[in-house]
């Protein structure tokens, strides 16, 4: 059993960063790739990035290559995903999500368990 909090959401301005954090309960949490999804308003929850469990593969969708970037410290089980230049279609619910499951390519239906998310809403 693995349980999720998410941290670090809040009101940013366009442009800015901010680092989400997502910390586990779990003794075998290093086993497990971790995912961040976000959700905005009126849109269906949509994949960001991925780190495998060893910390040795990162994955992420092609709409925020170079913005996004995802890191995890197994000393802390806490995995991190820091957003530069932000948009304001980064507007989102982020959540975290842990799997079993090891591959190329992910969707919410590959992960077993969840955080409760954080809000990051970007203003201009």
């Amino acid at each position: 059993q693995v349980q999720l909090v998410e941290s670090g959401g809040g009101l940013v301005q366009v442009g800015g960063s901010l680092r989400l954090s997502c910390a586990a309960s779990g003794r075998t949490f290093s086993s497990y790739t971790v995912g961040w999804f976000r959700q905005a308003p009126g849109k269906e929850r949509e994949f960001v990035m991925a780190i495998s469990g060893n910390g040795g593969s990162r994955y992420y969708a092609g709409s925020v290559e170079g913005r996004f970037t995802i890191s995890r410290d197994h000393a802390k089980n806490t995995v991190t995903l820091q957003i530069n230049s932000l948009k304001s279609e980064d507007t989102a619910v982020y959540y975290c999500a842990a799997t079993r499951y090891s591959g190329t390519h992910y969707y919410k239906s590959l992960f077993d368990y969840w955080g409760q998310g954080t809000l990051l809403t970007v203003s201009s």
